[in-house]
């Protein structure tokens, strides 16, 4: 009976301590947001430049239900206001949207998208220059507001 209980407080004493020395090892793995699995492919390599996206959404309903801005006017708007300011390029794309007006009531409409791509360096220099869109898009078509969007991005043409 006593090699019996030698034996089994050996092996509990065994894995006692291979828990002891493992523990820290698996705690560090799970939290470090960035161990992958021993299991996971190599991550692909970064591409392209750091760059800033902003997006900018117009609506087209008018708040004193006046006729909504036509895709004519708003094309007029991008090749008078923004493509000079951008001339690298541009992306817009047509939608239907809705968010609550000042009144509270839920506007649904078309809208547009415009999708601007720069480097970051030039961010500073961008930033004024869409907030003038902005304010020009609200002041010309008596919106209340023009949502932006900002993120960074890698891009590569």
């Amino acid at each position: 009976m006593n090699v019996h209980f030698t034996r089994s407080r050996a092996i509990l004493t065994t894995v006692g301590l291979l828990l002891t020395v493992a523990a820290p090892t698996a705690y560090a793995a799970l939290d470090d947001d960035t161990a992958a699995p021993a299991s996971a492919p190599a991550p692909a390599p970064a591409r392209g430049e750091p760059y800033v996206e902003s997006r900018l959404l117009f609506g087209t309903a008018r708040p004193d239900a006046g006729p909504a801005v036509t895709d004519a006017q708003f094309t007029r708007f991008v090749d008078r206001e923004v493509t000079p300011e951008f001339p690298e390029g541009l992306t817009v794309r047509s939608g239907r949207g809705q968010w609550r007006d000042a009144s509270g009531a839920i506007e649904k409409e078309r809208s547009y998208e415009l999708v601007l791509l720069y480097p970051v360096r030039k961010a500073a220099v961008n930033d004024p220059r869409i907030e003038e869109i902005r304010r020009d898009y609200r002041k010309a078509f008596g919106q209340e507001a023009v949502a932006r969007v900002d993120g960074r991005a890698r891009v590569d043409f």
